[in-house]
């Protein structure tokens, strides 16, 4: 099922695309009274990948599949989970969506979901409702089951009632990764208030491995690169979306200077001081831009926490209310933080400061000499640019 990226390991598939893959081949077993032993689906980026169904069942009024997860070259704790779902008719029109085994659920804010529903990323969460939707535009004719012999939804699911077309039914989509609880002690997630089990997760759909060598050797060779193609600048962002901000930001930049650094801060860093790179332009949302304030040299979230108190001390500085500075020592997540301060509209003086920190632990640690400039850009959760530090007031180098 993987597919293969030049020059940087071998790359799988997320949990929320395994996840769509098998309520795709769920519904079809439903609509077709067969389940398929494979599935084509969609990608959140627009990709169709076939996946390997295994272990399918169909009932009555339901139907599961399963997709065995493969992460490609990525070391994800995640790889080779089962992600089993079960596709159910149910008497109230609408798509609903539950988490079962082995899936988290969210007990505390600053995840960017909501107390209480399970650990689905918004990402996968419309993934999996438009291979949904795309599916039963394929099987117009649908015989429907008679409402009244069915159950309701469970109480715990999430509604999504616009998300399917007009039934007199519903189905119910349930997520469940067996062993799913004992695979979240190897990440952050009961550290974040995240219980039970993993995360569904995925912007794109693919896992690209951001902590593989070859990884390393492709962010070194981009930076290479884009000097060699005549830019002195380069901008560093930590993934896709970060990315795309960007490049609205700096458009009369060509595109081969936009280079993914994922969590190698280092990596890149040196990169561009052996290549001759005299700007370089920082592109990040408030996780990653802490651990960079921090001076740590790798930002994935397996290789350190953020810091709290650093956290604290960029709220103080904007005049946050001592509870709720308090209240920021004392959470686990940069974006609790960020949240809070942007109900109390002090999000860009917080970004101002926390940007000012990144940009001089950098020229500290990684990017010294008056020669060279810096500009740290910060990113909020809607992918929406907040503030900047530059050491260039407004010049160009």
């Amino acid at each position: 099922m993987s597919t293969k990226r030049a020059h940087r390991g071998r790359t799988g598939f997320t949990t929320g695309a395994c996840a769509a893959a098998a309520a795709r081949a769920a519904a079809t077993a439903l609509l077709t009274g067969t389940v398929p032993d494979a599935i084509t689906a969609l990608l959140p980026n627009g990709q169709r990948v076939t996946f390997t169904v295994v272990d399918p069942e169909l009932r009555h009024w339901s139907a599961t599949a399963v997709i065995v997860k493969d992460a490609g070259d990525d070391p994800d704790v995640t790889d080779k989970a089962r992600l089993t779902v079960t596709v159910a008719w149910v008497a109230t029109p609408g798509l609903f969506l539950r988490g079962g085994e082995g899936v988290g659920r969210i007990t505390r804010p600053g995840i960017g979901l909501a107390v209480g529903e399970p650990a689905i990323n918004p990402v996968p969460l419309q993934n999996l409702a438009d291979n949904l939707q795309e599916l039963l535009g394929l099987y117009p004719a649908i015989n429907q089951p008679d409402p009244s012999k069915l159950p309701p939804p469970q109480p715990d699911a999430i509604c999504l009632r616009d998300a399917l077309p007009p039934l007199s039914c519903g189905w119910e989509v349930t997520i469940a990764v067996p062993g799913g609880e004992e695979m979240a002690k190897r990440t952050l997630n009961p550290r974040l208030g995240i219980v039970g089990g993993i995360s569904i997760l995925g912007t794109t759909g693919i896992v690209r491995p951001y902590s593989t060598a070859a990884f390393r050797a492709s962010v070194v060779q981009a930076i290479h690169a884009a000097r060699a193609q005549g830019s002195d600048t380069v901008v560093l962002t930590t993934g896709g979306r970060s990315e795309k901000v960007m490049m609205t930001l700096w458009p009369e930049l060509p595109e081969t200077a936009f280079v993914q650094m994922g969590d190698f801060v280092r990596t890149a860093f040196d990169a561009a001081r052996s290549a001759g790179i005299r700007h370089v332009i920082v592109g990040a949302m408030v996780g990653k831009l802490t651990k960079m304030a921090q001076g740590m040299p790798v930002t994935h979230a397996g290789k350190g926490e953020v810091d709290r108190a650093l956290l604290a001390a960029c709220a103080q500085e904007v005049d946050a209310p001592a509870e709720v500075v308090a209240e920021i020592s004392a959470a686990e997540t940069a974006r609790f933080a960020a949240e809070r301060l942007a109900e109390l509209g002090l999000a860009a003086s917080f970004h101002r400061a926390l940007a000012q920190r990144a940009w001089t632990t950098l020229r500290r640690k990684f990017w010294p000499g008056r020669s060279r400039w810096l500009t740290i850009q910060t990113i909020d959760f809607d992918n929406c640019p907040v503030a900047r530090v530059s050491d260039l007031d407004g010049k160009k180098p």
